[in-house]
């Protein structure tokens, strides 16, 4: 096994605030893949009661819901993303990233085998 670096930060303004972190974004993501939360779910190997809480703490702590249900009938029902919550993933998602670029820019140096990035020339 190769040795790494996993690098977490936690970001908790005020402790009753509900988190947003990997676990609620996968989630998203895989509603956003299958159109369904128990789908989701299944894919993610969690219950449906936990993914659907996951689902409505998010949606209560934004600001307009990231997730949007459908009942079922003929067709069936259906669970999509909303505007609000395909731009959360996107932002999660960018921010994710700069944060492990500047990780590997601030300590890829002092550790074995973590890639290192050119550094420009200003």
């Amino acid at each position: 096994m190769k040795p790494g670096v996993r690098f977490h930060i936690r970001e908790r303004l005020d402790t009753d605030m509900p988190a947003i972190g990997p676990g609620k974004i996968a989630l998203l993501e895989a509603i956003a893949s299958t159109g369904s939360i128990t789908a989701a779910a299944r894919l993610l190997g969690m219950s449906y009661r936990r993914a659907w809480l996951l689902v409505d703490e998010t949606n209560r702590c934004l600001l307009h819901a990231a997730v949007t249900t459908n009942a079922g009938g003929k067709r069936g029902g259906g669970t999509s993303l909303t505007h609000e919550g395909t731009e959360l993933v996107r932002r999660y998602r960018a921010v994710e990233r700069q944060i492990g670029s500047a990780v590997t820019r601030q300590l890829g140096s002092l550790f074995r085998d973590m890639p290192r990035q050119r550094r420009s020339r200003a």
